[in-house]
């Protein structure tokens, strides 16, 4: 492992994506244990992805137009089925000191299927990690393996930091009922864009 790893992936995983925020919005709406509970959703959404690039099905998505566009507009379908929901439910992102506690369950599990549902993730293992995989390496296979594993720690700890910065804005939001409804909005915004950004993009 080179700094230089370390570094271009604190890059790509501090740029804001689904998963940030996502654990934004549970650190908002249930505070420190949400937003521990959306990481850890999200760092396990990688696992999938990690498997799929060591088993060669990243290699199948690269090379396989309808595998792509498959995986692709089922997270597209996802992403927007996240919008109509935060929209539409008045309880989502409802900041408030009496909000019931958040399921971890569900909580867990929407942050591990908006990860899951994100092709390039795939490809971005299988274009990345062989780039900083040692040519004379023993087990090739076991350092990719070290490789994503250094890459989820880093998720899961950059993830924890979006979201306990989140939890503790939570008073001053509180303070202010009308934010939530904007908040709310924006949000669902922003899943409505991310999925568009993704039904639109290339490869």
């Amino acid at each position: 492992m080179s700094l230089d790893y370390i570094f271009t992936s604190l890059i790509v995983i501090l740029l804001p994506g689904t998963g940030v925020l996502y654990t934004l919005a549970c650190g908002l709406n249930g505070g420190v244990r949400g937003s521990i509970l959306a990481a850890v959703g999200c760092t396990l959404g990688i696992l999938p992805h990690l498997a799929a690039s060591v088993v060669g099905l990243a290699a199948l998505l690269h090379t396989s137009a309808l595998a792509f566009e498959i995986v692709k507009y089922l997270g597209v379908a996802y992403l927007f089925y996240m919008a109509w929901r935060v929209a539409r439910n008045t309880e989502s992102l409802e900041v408030n000191e009496n909000a019931p506690r958040l399921s971890a369950t569900r909580t867990i599990a929407t942050g591990f299927l908006l990860n899951i549902l994100n092709p390039k993730l795939s490809l971005f293992f299988l274009a990345f990690l062989p780039q900083f995989v040692a040519v004379d390496s023993t087990n090739q296979t076991m350092a990719m393996i070290g490789l994503a594993l250094i890459f989820m720690a880093l998720t899961f700890v950059v993830f924890i930091g979006y979201g306990l910065f989140a939890a503790f804005t939570r008073r001053q939001i509180v303070s202010r009922p009308g934010v939530t409804f904007w908040l709310r909005r924006s949000f669902a915004a922003a899943f409505g864009l991310m999925g568009l950004r993704l039904a639109l993009g290339g490869r």
